[in-house]
């Protein structure tokens, strides 16, 4: 396999474009303006980690060229280390063609952003609402091995210890870009502390992972909502029950509500619902936009919709799969501990990988 030659053009455009934005930012009119400075400062740093691969790639195949000119030698201790150095380095120049064009893909907008995180319980009554509490611990321990910010905005929990349904907020570089994908139905096999007999059930809680939103991406119209009050309910501190300061917003277009009891003024509760409410009418746009888009090209992508179940989590077995790309982890307790980057990482690299290629294909690349 070899980079062809639009690929090829691109990156040395991405790279011709490197080198003038490293010029531009040494120029003193530039330095005096801090907010164009800021600009052309981004878009270097947007462009730095395909630059730099695309030059390692040039000089490992400039590498190999050097070294296959040194098996022209007589000397064989010579020619031998050439060899070694060839293997070596056309392994490193067929990970980067495999890696080049998926650098090459649009970005997704929202990558940098925050999240907003829904886990509901769905089939299996108690036992799900339980493993849903399981749920909420592996992403809270996910955040914190990440260095994100992770806070509870509403939540429904039950006498058992289990919760019907929660939203939190995830704040962290890249959250939405790890995190996008988790979004589906996770079912549960095991056998519930309920269950006398010792049978194995099967129970299903659905997460759903959504881009915090900017007021500008989505405009919410103050006639569209109707906005009730109401006293805190739940572990929160003195200030609950004593004051009128949840929330809760209903969107008269399309019926969706969302509350929020965990800020200690009303005025931060309506802040924060409206947040959540953002996040999921602009997910709705998208929805909707996708639904259409597929209608159009009639194929069946996998998108990590709700409807679809993603993961299985069986106790018995120790094992947790990964329906969509076939990856079975044998560790559950650290699966559970928030240890999913073995799951996310390989998530991303085949959803790029099928963006590729429907990329190619739109451009006549395919083979």
């Amino acid at each position: 396999m070899s980079l062809s030659k639009f690929y090829l053009s691109k990156l040395k455009a991405l790279e011709d474009r490197f080198e003038e934005l490293t010029k531009r930012l040494s120029d003193p009119q530039i330095t005096s303006d801090p907010e164009v400075y800021a600009k052309l400062a981004k878009e270097l740093s947007s462009l730095e980690d395909i630059v730099k691969a695309y030059r390692e790639y040039k000089r490992a195949l400039q590498e190999i060229e050097e070294n296959k000119k040194l098996l022209e030698e007589a000397d064989e201790e010579l020619k031998a280390l050439a060899r070694e150095e060839i293997k070596s380095l056309e392994h490193q120049v067929e990970h980067l063609e495999r890696n080049l064009p998926l650098m090459l893909l649009p970005k997704d907008p929202h990558d940098e952003k925050g999240v907003i995180l829904e886990i509901r319980a769905g089939a299996g009554g108690e036992e799900a609402a339980l493993f849903a509490s399981e749920l909420l611990r592996m992403y809270q321990r996910y955040a914190e091995k990440k260095g994100w910010k992770f806070d509870i905005l509403d939540i429904n929990e039950t006498g058992l210890g289990g919760v019907k349904e929660v939203i939190a907020k995830i704040d962290g570089k890249g959250a939405y870009s790890r995190l996008k994908f988790e979004s589906g139905v996770h079912r549960v096999q095991r056998v519930p502390i309920t269950e006398s007999s010792g049978r194995i059930h099967t129970s299903t809680v659905t997460v759903a992972v959504l881009p915090e939103v900017d007021e500008v991406e989505i405009e919410i119209r103050p006639e569209d909502l109707k906005i009730e009050t109401m006293r805190a309910g739940g572990h929160g501190g003195q200030h609950v029950n004593k004051t009128e300061s949840a929330v809760r917003i209903t969107h008269l277009p399309t019926g969706i509500v969302v509350s929020c009891q965990n800020e200690r003024s009303q005025h931060q509760n309506k802040a924060t619902a409206l947040k959540i409410l953002r996040a999921k009418l602009y997910e709705l746009a998208q929805r909707e936009q996708n639904e259409r888009i597929q209608r159009e090209r009639r194929a069946q992508v996998g998108t990590g919709e709700r409807s679809e179940k993603i993961r299985t989590y069986n106790f018995p077995q120790n094992r947790v799969t990964d329906h969509r790309v076939g990856i079975t982890n044998y560790n559950l307790p650290e699966v559970l501990d928030g240890e999913l980057d073995e799951f996310i990482d390989a998530l991303i690299t085949h959803f790029r990988t099928e963006a590729l290629k429907r990329e190619e294909q739109s451009l006549g690349l395919a083979a």
